[in-house]
């Protein structure tokens, strides 16, 4: 779990989720959404939630991938975590908000595929190179 390839891949995916997320969500997808996000986030906690995200996607790669490290491997595994997070969890959001926009749910789900897709390949190219 505190391997030397999975704390590289924390690293590597922390630093994508942050500037990653700063990319999609507020400079491309922010025009998108029907209510942005206008409020600036803690930074501190900002960077905890990514290092902790970025730890958890890379430990549970490292029990799924096995062997192959393969760029469509890391991709598929950032496609599914991404459907999960996007269209999965993020659904409850819609279930319990007072306002609901679908459309802002689609968007979402959508940007956190492209997000994960991203990460897991990062991961997984990580874990090509230094194993």
């Amino acid at each position: 779990m505190f391997s030397k390839t999975n704390l590289i891949s924390t690293v590597v995916g922390a630093i994508w989720a942050y500037f990653g997320g700063w990319l999609l969500w507020d400079i491309l997808g922010a025009s998108l959404f029907s209510n942005p996000n206008s409020d600036p986030a803690n930074q501190m906690h900002l960077i905890i939630a990514c290092v902790i995200s970025a730890f958890a996607v890379s430990v549970i790669y490292s029990k799924l991938a096995g062997s192959d490290h393969s760029l469509s491997n890391g991709a598929t595994y950032g496609l599914w975590v991404g459907i999960f997070i996007g269209f999965g969890e993020r659904w409850f959001d819609v279930a319990f908000d007072t306002a609901p926009v679908l459309q802002d749910a689609i968007i979402d789900g959508v940007l956190n595929i492209v997000f994960y897709v991203i990460l897991g390949v990062l991961i997984s190219m990580v874990y090509g190179k230094v194993k």
